[in-house]
């Protein structure tokens, strides 16, 4: 049995993050695959009442402090450790922050795979210092690793054009939900089926939230509302002034962090999705709204662009008013069950979890050779 350490995410399930969303879904699948898999979780968001395993996949619990500075370098540093004590066949790095210390990981003599899961430096809630060992963190990983996987042709291409590198191009996947028939999430908030606008996010300033509770208000569309999920992780003030200009925008909705039923029946009503970002790997966001057949609408950062949809899905990156007549566009729109089933098997069609879990082990044994 093939046995594999994940490393350099919060935790699961139920933590938000689109690294935590990519685990989330990796870990059990490779699991029913014959790979024992252990997960190295940050104890303050995975509490010991969860048990020891979900799924088949064990935790190993280890401390982090609760700071955006200091959370993922520490506890990437301790779990390098604790990898060289248990000695799995792979230790997976999830992200370039934690990759950081694959140079330590390969000097006590592990198999080290590193995802790409994109640019982080470029995230603008990071300070000079902070991209700067973020950058240190891609270039170590991406030289000292093993094998390396990304998540999108964009990185794959940044990878090959920064260092010269080849890597695998794995990207995420998507499950088809069942659609739930019911709608007490939509009552608890006020919300009429398909008749809200949808962002599911993290509450971070590259998300552009401020852009489109903008452009809803510029849109005006009668009877529609505006729905925010997700939230700050360490308090963050970009999150206070959303949090603010939601209060003085009619019809705008914080529903904080969801998950379970209430998230499916979030997305499964609304009656557009919009993902406004400034930076992404591959959203996982985007694909599950496809995944329940949403009409959607995403910036045209390369990210977005390269899962391929129709022009008529995209705006200008912040452009307020381009993507106001985009919401206008698709709230007038009749958007059939005919068309979402059609768009919910495309999505499946080109972005399956099995398949994503199969080519992940051919990198794990090409990385052990």
């Amino acid at each position: 049995m093939l046995r594999v350490m994940i490393l350099g995410l919060r935790g699961f399930p139920d933590v938000q993050g689109g690294v935590e969303a990519h685990a989330e879904h990796l870990c059990p699948l490779l699991r029913e695959l014959a790979c024992d898999v252990e997960v190295v979780v940050r104890s303050p968001y995975v509490p010991n009442d969860r048990g020891n395993n979900w799924k088949g996949v064990r935790y190993l619990r280890i401390w982090s402090p609760r700071s955006r500075a200091l959370e993922t370098i520490v506890h990437s540093f301790l779990g390098v450790l604790a990898a060289a004590w248990r000695r799995p066949n792979v230790l997976h790095v999830q992200a370039i922050g934690p990759a950081l210390m694959v140079p330590l990981a390969r000097a006590f003599g592990l198999h080290v795979v590193v995802t790409h899961h994109g640019a982080d430096y470029e995230r603008e809630k990071w300070g000079r210092f902070a991209r700067a060992v973020l950058r240190i963190g891609e270039a170590w990983g991406m030289r000292f690793c093993n094998r390396r996987i990304v998540i999108s042709q964009t990185i794959r291409n940044l990878v090959r054009d920064k260092y010269g590198l080849e890597s695998n191009m794995i990207p995420n996947g998507v499950d088809l939900p069942e659609l739930p028939n019911s709608t007490s999430a939509l009552e608890q908030f006020g919300l009429t089926s398909g008749r809200y606008v949808l962002t599911v996010s993290r509450l971070v300033p590259e998300k552009r939230h401020k852009d489109l509770i903008a452009a809803y208000a510029t849109a005006k569309l009668n009877g529609w509302k505006l729905l925010l999920i997700g939230a700050s992780d360490h308090g963050e003030a970009y999150a206070a002034e959303v949090a603010a200009l939601a209060r003085a925008t009619p019809g705008v909705v914080l529903a904080g962090f969801q998950t379970g039923l209430a998230l499916r029946e979030l997305y499964a009503h609304a009656g557009v999705f919009v993902l406004p970002s400034s930076h992404e790997g591959l959203p996982i966001a985007l694909l599950e709204a496809l995944s329940y057949g949403l009409p959607v609408v995403a910036s045209d950062i390369p990210a977005h662009l390269e899962i391929g949809l129709d022009e008529k899905h995209y705006f200008p990156l912040g452009d307020v008013h381009a993507l106001a007549a985009r919401l206008q566009s698709f709230a007038r729109m009749n958007w059939t069950a005919e068309t979402r089933e059609s768009t919910r098997r495309w999505v499946a069609e080109h972005y399956d979890w099995h398949s994503v879990v199969e080519q992940t082990i051919s990198v794990y044994r090409s990385a052990m050779a």
